[in-house]
Order: C-alpha cells, then structure tokens, then sequence
C-alpha cells in the first residue's frame, strides 16, 4: 500500500507545474507564449533568468522530494525509483493543464540527485558543456539524459536504479524530438 501511495504522490507532487505558475506570476501564460511549452527553458525566453532558475529549483526539488519520501514510506528498492518516474511523468502530463507540461529535465535532475548524485554530476556536465558549445539547451538536455543512463549502468547501480535511468533518458528524448 505504501508503494502505491509513494507512486502517487510522485505523480501529485511532480504534477505542480511551477513554470506556469512562476510565469503567470509575472503576466505570462507560456503555453502561448515562446515555444509553448511549460518548462524552465520557456520560461528563460518569456519571463527572465530569475523566474527560469526559480522554475529550475523548484522542479528539481519536487523531484528530489519524492524520492526521498519514498524512501521513508518503503525498504522496497524500487519504490523511490517508480516515485520518481511517477514525478517525471506528473511533470510532463500535469493533470491541471489538460496533460500538456514541460519535458521532464530538471525532475529528472532532482529525482538522480537523490538516487545516484555522482551519475547527475557526470551528466550535467556534459549538459552543461553541450549548451556551452551548441547554445541549444535542447541538444544539452537530450546529451545529458544519455550521459546520465550511461553513467548509472557504469556505476554499477542496482537494477531499478538503471531501468529507471533508462526510460528516463528515452522520455526525455521522446519529449526532445520535435528538436531534433
């Protein structure tokens, strides 16, 4: 039953769709605004480098959030690994904006940071390095959820850790391909 509630939860909570709210808190709505779609890179092009870090942060956290509640909900391994997918999910198909949310980066940041810090670092930096050279943060975003899968295999993580890496990077990259 916990297992079902930490899901949940994770959906819920990664389901709050803060860059709607932060933007709207400045007079922009960004699904109509920019590239349309709700999420910290929008919110760069439309409403300011501070509301967009803002918008960073939080997304991150409530990845991060449901994670780690998860872990104090259950002993099972993969409880906070379905939780934090569940929050990617909520982020990218918010039930409060008619299923249509960001694509899932920063949540998926947040949920790794947790679950295996050292495979996040390794991957922003390669995000990191490839908005440096490319100035496309999609191209950054897509290159750092591989990294990320990669890293997470070659630490050796357990197996729900890698799946969850896996169709964390494939989503991401799906939500990626209008860029590509």
């Amino acid at each position: 039953m916990d297992e079902i509630l930490a899901v949940t939860l994770g959906y819920i909570v990664g389901s709050v769709p803060f860059a709607f709210l932060l933007a709207r808190w400045r007079g922009v709505d960004v699904r109509c605004a920019g590239s349309g779609n709700v999420g910290a890179a929008n919110v760069l092009r439309t409403s300011g480098v501070w509301a967009a870090v803002g918008v960073m942060c939080l997304d991150a956290m409530k990845g991060a959030l449901v994670v780690l509640v998860a872990q104090r909900l259950t002993t099972e391994p993969a409880t906070p690994v379905a939780a934090g997918l569940a929050s990617i999910v909520g982020h990218i198909y918010p039930v409060w904006l008619g299923f249509r949310g960001g694509k899932g980066v920063a949540t998926a940041a947040g949920v790794f940071g947790v679950l295996l810090p050292t495979a996040l670092t390794i991957a922003g930096a390669v995000f990191v390095g490839t908005v440096w050279l490319t100035r496309y943060v999609s191209v950054g975003s897509i290159a750092g959820a591989i990294t990320l899968a990669a890293a997470v295999v070659a630490s050796g993580a357990p197996a729900s850790v890698v799946v969850g890496a896996a169709l964390s990077a494939l989503i991401i990259v799906h939500r990626h391909r209008a860029n590509l």
